[in-house]
């Protein structure tokens, strides 16, 4: 008994010893430029680009599947932003994404929401909440505006209203933006 335990301890200790040094020799690191790429994103994971999220677009960038200018909710400046980490000259907006949008938040219409949960599959970002047949709402801090959960209600109950500014929806503009807005003035 004794044997049998001290056998399948020094196994343990083996496999575990060859096992770290597969983990260590044979590790995979992720691209650095897609993470950086990653994070200059806005991360609404909103499929708006006609890539699945914000991780596989920067790794179409990286692989040059992809222009850096199709990121709507990003618009101009998530566009400068990575024209100037690329060391690439910016390119203009998709014709599609000319206007940038206000921000905006989902706000579903809790007399009229029937609780078919479509649109709660349809959220990249789970910031809706309910259950089978009863009231949905949105989580306002979790929404991202992407409008994937509009297409999918039947009954339209869900509208999209500008976010308010207000001193915790504030964030200072990226550097890109200051740059290109006093280049516009000098103009």
């Amino acid at each position: 008994m004794l044997s049998a335990i001290l056998v399948a301890g020094a196994l343990a200790l083996i496999f575990g010893a060859v096992l770290g040094y597969a983990a260590v020799r044979f590790r995979v690191d992720g691209n650095p430029v897609v993470d950086k790429i990653d994070s200059v994103l806005p991360q609404t994971q909103c499929g708006q680009c006609g890539f699945p999220g914000c991780r596989s677009y920067a790794e179409a960038i990286v692989n040059g599947e992809a222009e850096i200018n199709l990121c709507p909710p990003g618009g101009e400046s998530s566009m400068l932003s990575l024209a100037q980490l690329l060391d690439k000259q910016p390119v203009p907006l998709d014709e599609l994404l000319l206007e940038e949008k206000i921000e905006t938040v989902a706000i579903i219409d809790e007399q009229t929401c029937i609780g078919c949960t479509l649109c709660i599959q349809a959220c990249p970002v789970d910031a809706i909440l309910g259950t089978s047949k009863k009231m949905h709402t949105v989580m306002t801090h979790e929404c991202t505006g992407c409008e994937l959960c509009l297409p999918p209600c039947p009954v339209d109950c869900i509208k999209m209203l500008p976010l308010e500014q207000d001193l915790r929806a504030w964030k200072w503009p990226h550097p890109a933006q200051i740059e290109a807005f006093t280049e516009s003035k000098a103009a």
